[in-house]
């Protein structure tokens, strides 16, 4: 992989081939060669690829998400945003509260399945 766009699938084999380090690296690049303004480009970077993860792992809830949201008009970026705005808050969760720990998985694809585009928009 030369580089990463998120307007453009990644070939999972070749994006899943890549040491996790590699991926985040290249979210990264992505973000400062199209001077994306990022209060922490290393954080964001990092919640596109386990995104991008999930989706090359053909993870059903996420791969169902994303072509709802696309289908509901957000962009390939976009739409990886707001998957990953939904995992950031879970991660939050999960951090913060041992309660939350019981069954994560669950809750993070629950949020997921009723996540919409006009939903994140508004936020």
């Amino acid at each position: 992989m030369e580089q990463y766009d998120p307007d453009q699938d990644p070939a999972p084999a070749e994006w899943l081939a890549l040491d996790e380090q590699e991926r985040i690296g290249f979210s990264e690049e992505y973000h400062r060669r199209h001077r994306i303004r990022i209060s922490n480009v290393r954080l964001h970077a990092v919640v596109h690829a386990i995104v991008e993860n999930q989706l090359a792992m053909a993870e059903p809830v996420v791969v169902a998400t994303f072509a709802r949201l696309r289908i509901e008009g957000l962009d390939r970026h976009d739409a990886i945003h707001a998957i990953g705005s939904v995992l950031s808050t879970h991660l939050s969760s999960v951090l913060r509260d041992r309660r939350s720990q019981h069954q994560p998985n669950e809750r993070y694809h629950e949020a997921l399945r009723k996540l919409s585009a006009s939903e994140w928009r508004a936020d």
